[in-house]
């Protein structure tokens, strides 16, 4: 028998309350059977309801992971109870391995427990890795194509994404690809604090260098300045810069723009 305390974590979303085999009960129960049979104690029984499954803004999610020094395993029986959101469960499996605990998904089978289940998660983290790291490089390439061709210019006035040069606001290329992951990954369901701690870990800097926080997140997902507009006189207007992200993207997000 393998004595270990373990964290049983269950979530239904609101279309999903209605269908048999998701409610919070049934998860529990197939759950606590199954730490029966390996040995494990119940340290905590963790269940969201109604909640979507694409942001980790959820209470007991959070209450779960505040006590992580209670339990030793977060158990879950499908991974898509934990997460819907790639972004957010690699971020998880780093905080649960920063903090030496284990994951295991029962019908995925996927149990870092296990030597298996370890090879798997070092695959996924390799990816992850993979990912962050052309992020880095392509930071890099941007940061140096600055510093040629704008000659040290910057101030603090040059909002991400473009740089003022001849009188005009010009697109910085390797910021606006970040833009544009910005609002993909929130459109996909992630947080603005998901996307600063995703960015922070890739290791892109924020303007000035400094690091991405919730407020730096907002400022660019509701400024309709990425989709070519501005404002004149309290009016928004058409703008002469180039649009970052598409009209459609940026008004799933804020909502209809209206303009003179």
């Amino acid at each position: 028998m393998d004595a270990r305390r373990a964290a049983l974590y269950a979530r239904v979303s609101t279309e999903e309350q209605a269908q048999e085999g998701f409610s919070l009960d049934a998860q529990v129960r197939k759950m606590e059977a199954y730490c029966k049979v390996r040995g494990w104690e119940v340290a905590g029984r963790y269940r969201d309801e109604g909640a979507s499954g694409r942001t980790t803004d959820r209470p007991e999610y959070r209450r779960m992971m505040s006590e992580s020094d209670s339990w030793d395993i977060l158990l879950v029986l499908k991974m898509d109870r934990i997460h819907r959101n790639s972004v957010n469960f690699t971020v998880m499996m780093d905080d649960l391995r920063a903090r030496g605990k284990e994951f295991n998904s029962m019908q995925d089978k996927f149990d870092t427990t296990t030597a298996m289940g370890r090879f798997v998660m070092d695959i996924m983290q390799r990816i992850a890795q993979l990912e962050s790291e052309q992020i880095g490089e392509r930071v890099k390439m941007g940061m140096t194509y600055k510093a040629v061709n704008t000659s040290g210019s910057l101030g603090s006035g040059h909002p991400y994404g473009y740089v003022y040069s001849r009188g005009r606001l010009e697109v910085v290329p390797y910021e606006a690809d970040t833009v544009r992951t910005i609002y993909n990954m929130y459109r996909r369901g992630s947080t603005m604090e998901d996307i600063a701690t995703f960015l922070n870990r890739s290791g892109v800097p924020a303007k000035k260098g400094g690091a991405w926080n919730r407020q730096s997140i907002g400022n660019i997902l509701h400024n309709p300045l990425y989709v070519g507009m501005g404002r004149w006189d309290g009016n928004l207007r058409r703008g002469e810069q180039e649009p970052i992200v598409d009209m459609d993207l940026f008004e799933s997000i804020n909502g209809p723009l209206e303009t003179v």
